[in-house]
């Protein structure tokens, strides 16, 4: 992997969203996911939506995959899906994101090379290191696992901060809340992630993920 090389060469694209639905969206609540991400992809840039599926059949998982698709995809995001590489092709979906470098590395094969393999869930530097060798199109740091635990915020924008100066492979940094946004930026995330902030914030999709996009907009990056 490539260095970002020195100050003198030119600043990085201007840090984006990337968009994380709940856990507990799609299966019944398909169509009000569908509508709130119309919404949110209304209201700022996103990059990308990556989509968590509910626990259900693999012809249910991808026919909401396809319902969605025309609501992210038609905004200019990709659609991921996190986990089941194996639906990205048959579902439309642009990639997918994988949990570990062990996980990440056995589905290469069905996303490579015409879809994005995307890499979080990483320990250590190492790990992360052996995704970008391997072939990821971005590391993902900060995310919280399925209990809900994540490192401390300070471990998280060291790692990206680390990443970012080191490397050319862009690294997603996972924001818990909308006061984290702006400091991932500063540390030199590419992308900064909101999920459950935006999609549980009172004042609506729209208006939380407005607010994140204002939020990276005023953030003082690194080059």
């Amino acid at each position: 992997m490539a260095s970002r090389g020195n100050a003198t060469e030119p600043r990085r694209p201007a840090p984006r969203l990337y968009l994380v639905t709940p856990r507990d969206a799609g299966g019944p609540d398909a169509r009000g996911l569908n509508e709130r991400l119309a919404q949110a992809l209304g209201a700022a840039d996103v990059a990308a939506v990556l989509v968590r599926l509910p626990p259900s059949d693999e012809r249910g998982q991808i026919n909401q995959l396809k319902a969605l698709a025309p609501t992210v995809q038609d905004k200019g995001a990709a659609l991921l899906v996190d986990g089941h590489a194996e639906l990205a092709a048959r579902a439309g979906a642009d990639g997918a994101h994988l949990d570990g470098i062990a996980a990440f590395q056995a589905a290469l094969a069905a996303l490579k090379p015409a879809r994005i393999a995307g890499c979080g869930g990483l320990g250590t530097r190492h790990d992360a290191m052996l995704a970008g060798e391997a072939g990821a199109d971005y590391v993902m740091f900060g995310e919280p696992d399925a209990r809900g635990r994540r490192p401390s915020f300070d471990a998280v924008t060291e790692r990206v901060a680390w990443w970012a100066g080191l490397f050319e492979i862009p690294c997603v940094g996972y924001a818990a809340a909308l006061d984290e946004v702006e400091p991932l930026a500063a540390a030199g995330a590419d992308f900064v992630a909101v999920g459950d902030c935006v999609f549980a914030d009172a004042r609506g999709c729209a208006a939380a993920v407005a607010d994140a996009a204002a939020r990276l907009a005023t953030a003082e990056t690194v080059p």
